[in-house]
């Protein structure tokens, strides 16, 4: 099990970025697939980005794909989300979560360790 703890979140005019940073600890970080959800209100959660133990893989949904860029360093124990060109359907809790599997996955039941969120809000 690895406890997680995001920051980074906040208030963003449309057009502009944000940078999420998460932070692991204890578990073995580099063994872990991560992932960035985000729910919007009334919403279910929904899959953005996952990058695979060594950042060789990556993967994200359509609607971010181009825009955000996942990435980690694993002597760091961190894993960041890069959002640029945000629009205000982005606005939403973002997520980080973790995944004892060396597969990616992009449902959320597949992701056991979650943190407890940063609010992104995205201005027209």
């Amino acid at each position: 099990q690895v406890q997680l703890a995001e920051s980074g979140g906040g208030w963003v005019q449309a057009g502009g970025s944000l940078r999420l940073s998460c932070i692991g600890s204890g578990g073995t970080f580099s063994m872990y697939t991560m992932a960035w959800f985000r729910q919007a209100p009334g919403l279910e959660r929904e899959f953005v980005a996952a990058i695979g133990w060594s950042s060789g893989r990556t993967t994200y949904s359509d609607s971010v794909k181009g825009r955000f860029t996942i990435s980690r360093d694993n002597s760091e124990k961190t894993v960041a989300l890069q959002m640029n060109s945000l629009k205000p359907e982005d606005t939403a809790v973002y997520y980080c979560a973790a995944r004892w599997q060396s597969s990616i996955s992009a449902y959320v039941a597949s992701y056991a360790d979650w943190g407890q969120g940063t609010q992104v809000t995205v201005s027209s």
